[in-house]
């Protein structure tokens, strides 16, 4: 009764699907696609599976005469090579092997199934790649009974059902689960040799809908361009972000260090570093830039004095001397921004709170929104917040306010907010979600659902704000003496923010710094937003000016 009634699917403490293994004891089968969703970039191109055309050999075709010569020359490949293969064989094989198959063309298809030579065929086959663009962000999938069980209780899917663990497989995993495998399966006796004949059984679903593709943001090309650029900039921990400002959409999200698929965990390879919340440094004075400028703290004769630290010190590496507001920007006067930022705590406390709301910096800034019975599904679904403070009494310390000015102490947000913040002031303070997909598409090619634009909620800075902003981040790389001078030349007028962080973490009694460049060009008609970090790095290397200006000249090529 156990057996055949009550456990058939479940049995004993270990959970056998006895239908499943009987099937086995008296088959053998090769998968051909899994059943689970897809990916493509913008263009529908694949990014994370590949459909190959490959030939098939089952193993009772050593026990039967076959026309080897024949498929031999169709494949253009030695008779006693696809003899071997067949001979070594205990179950059905892609020829070439899953790593290295032999490519057919679609001639070559037509021909070998034309053949209709029992145990030979030639099928789509479909192919996870080894390693593919932006594998942080697609993520990775496994099999895991108690998290399925755990995630959907109510539907009835096989225990190895194969989920998501990370990433947008782990995001959209909901709509990739598999509605069933496409197989090749032939049934055996005891000896191996098939049993009701020669005849290869060919299973699916035949579900015109199902598995559907997600079609991200991510352009493939420019992706694996970027991916080269920051692995040949030695970035070991840090990447990229690079936004469309068109669409607010990614273009290319870069992670390091890689994942190893082995051990996805060691090292962190897994985490997608672009949505984790980091120390931002600099960066975060152009969130108190913008307050200042609403309460008429800056006025074009006010000088700060820029030959001292912040904590009032001499400054004796960058004394740079009495500097306007704008040199102060272009320069990254710590003794400004830290005097600036008691000022508007003294104002209110919460200022740069608010004002790091209003540029969406603090996030999360990830397509959110209702989907059929989700009500707040998410795209980026480990996307982190920021934050300015931690505590009340932080907020009225005059030491923990200048910090924050500068974006030290408690600040953090993520390269994906930073770049958003870039985003908003180049449109004039719209704020807008940063989406990673724009629809998914069923089988056929219709659009399941539409992730359409949408507003990030909450207040904003004015227009007038925004261009302020927009000509002190352009005063960063025309300035004869900005931190951003190194992108004059550029094809490409940028406009930007360098930051440099103290992370409290030491290497050899060396400091360790993040690292970062967040701009966004063409000034006068923007059209993308790039933000490059490096983080964890010592202060005399792991810049990332030249990744950033690399990655210009790429989209400046691409465009062209």
């Amino acid at each position: 009764m156990e057996i055949q009634l009550f456990e058939t699917e479940t049995f004993s403490k270990h959970h056998i699907n006895l239908l499943e293994e009987s099937v086995k004891q008296r088959s053998q089968e090769l998968v051909i696609d899994n059943g689970r969703g897809n990916f493509t970039d913008r263009n529908g191109v694949p990014l994370a599976d590949k459909k190959v055309s490959v030939l098939i050999l089952f193993p009772f075709l050593k026990k039967i005469e076959w026309d080897v010569g024949k498929v031999a020359s169709i494949v253009k490949t030695p008779s006693k090579f696809l003899t071997k293969a067949v001979e070594q064989a205990s179950k059905p094989i892609v020829y070439g092997g899953e790593r290295t198959p032999l490519e057919l063309s679609e001639s070559q298809l037509k021909q070998i199934n034309g053949l209709r030579i029992p145990g030979v065929l030639a099928v789509e086959k479909v192919f996870e790649r080894r390693s593919f663009p932006g594998q942080q962000l697609i993520g990775l999938v496994g099999e895991n009974p108690a998290e399925l069980k755990r995630r959907y209780p109510d539907k009835k899917l096989a225990e190895k059902t194969i989920i998501g663990v990370s990433g947008l497989e782990q995001s959209f995993d909901e709509f990739l689960l598999p509605e069933g495998k496409a197989k090749l399966i032939y049934h055996v006796d005891g000896a191996g040799g098939p049993l009701y004949g020669l005849n290869v059984r060919y299973t699916d679903p035949a579900n015109p809908f199902y598995p559907v593709n997600v079609r991200t943001t991510i352009d493939k090309q420019i992706q694996q361009q970027a991916e080269k650029l920051v692995d040949s900039f030695h970035i070991k921990k840090g990447g990229l972000v690079l936004l469309d400002l068109k669409d607010n959409s990614i273009l290319a999200m870069v992670s390091r260090p890689s994942i190893n698929k082995q051990n996805p965990y060691m090292q962190s390879g897994i985490t997608n570093m672009m949505v984790k919340q980091q120390i931002i440094g600099s960066i975060f004075k152009t969130v108190t830039a913008g307050a200042a400028i609403d309460y008429n703290l800056v006025s074009p004769n006010r000088l700060f004095d820029c030959s001292k630290k912040i904590n009032g010190e001499p400054e004796k590496v960058y004394n740079y001397g009495m500097l306007n507001f704008s040199d102060s920007f272009a320069r990254s006067c710590n003794h400004t921004f830290g005097q600036l930022a008691q000022e508007l705590k003294d104002i209110d406390p919460s200022i740069l709170e608010k004002y790091a709301r209003k540029l969406s910096l603090v996030g999360p800034v990830g397509w959110e929104g209702t989907v059929f019975h989700t009500d707040q599904f998410k795209q980026l679904a480990d996307e982190e917040s920021g934050r300015v403070y931690l505590t009340n009494s932080e907020r009225v310390d005059a030491n923990f306010a200048a910090q924050s000015g500068i974006g030290q102490h408690e600040v953090r947000a993520t390269p994906l907010a930073v770049a958003n913040m870039l985003a908003t002031i180049a449109r004039g303070g719209e704020k807008k979600m940063v989406r990673t997909a724009s629809k998914i598409e069923y089988k056929n090619g219709t659009t399941m659902i539409d992730f359409k634009e949408k507003e990030l909620l909450g207040e904003t800075i004015s227009p007038y704000t925004a261009m302020k902003l927009q000509k002190l981040l352009r005063e960063v790389v025309v300035n004869t003496k900005g931190t951003g001078r190194w992108f004059q030349n550029l094809p490409y007028e940028v406009a930007g923010k360098s930051g440099t962080a103290e992370t409290g973490k030491y290497q050899d009694g060396n400091q360790l710094h993040n690292k970062w460049f967040a701009g966004y060009f063409p000034y006068h008609q923007p059209k993308y937003v790039l933000v490059a970090v490096n983080l964890d790095v010592p202060g005399n290397e792991g810049g990332v000016n030249q990744l950033f200006a690399e990655v210009v000249k790429m989209l400046y090529e691409h465009d062209n």
